[in-house]
């Protein structure tokens, strides 16, 4: 078995703040699978609010999210981190700017998730996030580079998913009415003829669970954190 003191320092940009704590204790929850009772690599994790966020994506200003990102690698890389992971699919867009400016490793998260897509077999999945990642380029982008085709939900839908998020999950509040509303989504992308929807805002797995969905579902976040895990034990 390896010793955790063996395993590479990982480094979380959060964005918000319970999609960061659910990568973080992923991480450290099923780190002793592999290094031992009570094992993990070594992690740190920094944030700045979402509302510093919000200001740049309401916006479009993706460079404006970009120096947020990279002020945050600094500081964890100064801290000994050998290997970033942003959990928030939607500033993914900025991370090609990103990437020019910090050298050390980075997994994207998006990558990350059509590895597993690929690995399953999948060959159309639903999007659910933020408006801005639904209608934006990140899996757009990602889904043709690996050959795989995507849904996402019409306007109206859209619209409340972005509500259910930024004015319930990102405050830890949950409620049946969302859930129920994300489950009838992931319906209709069934309907359309999805065979796995990707819960891509991170918070979305707090309040959808594999059980209760008609199509499997691809957790962003613990698959991305299990990929940081897997890579800090190179």
């Amino acid at each position: 078995m390896i010793n955790s003191r063996q395993t590479k320092h990982i480094g979380i940009i959060g964005c918000s703040y319970e999609g960061a704590a659910l990568c973080y204790k992923t991480i450290c929850n099923e780190g002793s699978t592999y290094l031992g009772e009570h094992a993990h690599p070594e992690v740190s994790l920094h944030t700045y609010p979402l509302s510093e966020y919000m200001k740049y994506v309401s916006l479009d200003d993706w460079s404006g999210v970009a120096d947020l990102m990279i002020s945050s690698a600094n500081k964890l890389i100064t801290s000994g981190a050998e290997i970033l992971i942003c959990p928030d699919n939607t500033i993914h867009q900025s991370l090609r700017i990103v990437k020019k400016k910090i050298s050390t490793p980075w997994l994207h998260i998006a990558e990350e998730v059509l590895s597993e897509v690929k690995k399953d077999n999948y060959k159309m999945i639903g999007l659910l996030g933020t408006k801005f990642l639904m209608e934006g380029p990140v899996y757009q982008e990602k889904c043709k580079e690996s050959g795989i085709e995507f849904k996402i939900p019409g306007q109206e839908q859209r619209n409340r998913i972005n509500s259910i998020i930024f004015d319930e999950l990102v405050y830890g509040i949950f409620n049946d009415t969302s859930r129920q509303f994300l489950l009838n989504t992931i319906i209709d992308l069934k309907s359309q003829g999805c065979d796995s929807v990707v819960l891509g805002c991170t918070e979305i797995p707090l309040i959808i669970f594999p059980n209760d969905s008609v199509l499997p579902t691809l957790d962003s976040t613990r698959i991305l954190a299990r990929a940081a895990l897997k890579k800090a034990m190179e």
